[in-house]
């Protein structure tokens, strides 16, 4: 496999051009800050966006964890492409990430500053500072699910191959992904509003006869674990139910409120038997 490097410091829009390095060096693989690009679609990995520490989202984007190292090397072989782009801050970086993922040494490494003008990389450099705004080189509608909580604002552009004779020129998407709390202002929900979502979440999953406890606590990067004890209906299979509680309650909360759920426990405390009359 060529390897292809994209090297520029933190937020001077690499993400924002690599669909373009990409179709231009007719690449089909890309990876960006822990994710495997293919087009339009996330074939492994979990994106370093998503973590909530510095240290943690820059160990995701080196692919420090094995796990995370082994799936996407899995379907880097799978996809049986020619080329891949890495994207990193550094050389060193790139180089890491090659390491972790069996890729050989970089064919070619192209730095930001030979497809971006100073102009551009300075407005990159504005817009990452004043408005925490991150690039991901990937449609909005494949982003909705792995960022609840977060705007997402569609980029698209059309670029046309150089050095071709023909005139056709390729649509490119990519979106830029901000924090909502951080991009709007202050947004509080008090916590008897999460309890009475909770509430509700938790009585309509089937085999459940009512919740009974309820603890919501908020860690300190603003994401919320829960706590929630239930009553289960004699008959279901309990630990399906309690499973079916999490499901719920993380995809309905995460999408009501945009808040990020780091961790639900969901414990049975009593059993429900309904006498036939």
């Amino acid at each position: 496999m060529q390897v292809f490097a994209l090297v520029g410091p933190s937020g001077t829009g690499k993400s924002h051009r690599a669909s373009y390095v990409a179709y231009q060096y007719q690449i089909p693989l890309l990876i960006d800050d822990g994710l495997l690009i293919a087009g339009s679609t996330v074939l492994a990995g979990k994106s370093a966006k998503r973590e909530v520490t510095r240290i943690g989202a820059i160990k995701r984007a080196i692919f420090h964890d094995p796990l995370h190292a082994a799936e996407v090397r899995a379907k880097i072989l799978a996809s049986g492409a020619e080329r891949i782009l890495i994207l990193g801050t550094s050389e060193k970086m790139v180089e890491k990430i090659t390491q972790r993922l069996g890729l050989p040494h970089p064919a070619k490494t192209i730095k930001i500053y030979d497809i971006a003008s100073a102009g551009e990389i300075k407005k990159a450099l504005e817009i990452r500072q004043k408005e925490n705004r991150h690039c991901i080189p990937l449609p909005a509608f494949a982003l909705k699910k792995d960022f609840p909580g977060y705007l997402l604002d569609p980029i698209r552009s059309f670029f046309a191959k150089r050095h071709s004779k023909a005139a056709r020129k390729v649509l490119l998407e990519r979106t830029d992904v901000r924090p909502v709390y951080s991009s709007l202002g202050t947004i509080y929900i008090a916590k008897h509003v999460l309890y009475q979502l909770i509430l509700h979440i938790t009585s309509q999953v089937p085999g459940v006869a009512k919740p009974l406890k309820i603890e919501v606590m908020t860690q300190r990067d603003g994401s919320v674990s829960l706590n929630v004890e239930v009553s289960v209906c004699l008959g279901p299979n309990i630990p399906t139910v309690l499973r079916q509680v999490q499901h719920a309650l993380k995809t309905k909360l995460e999408l009501l409120t945009g808040l990020t759920i780091y961790q639900i426990n969901v414990s049975a405390r009593r059993l429900e038997i309904t006498h036939k009359t």
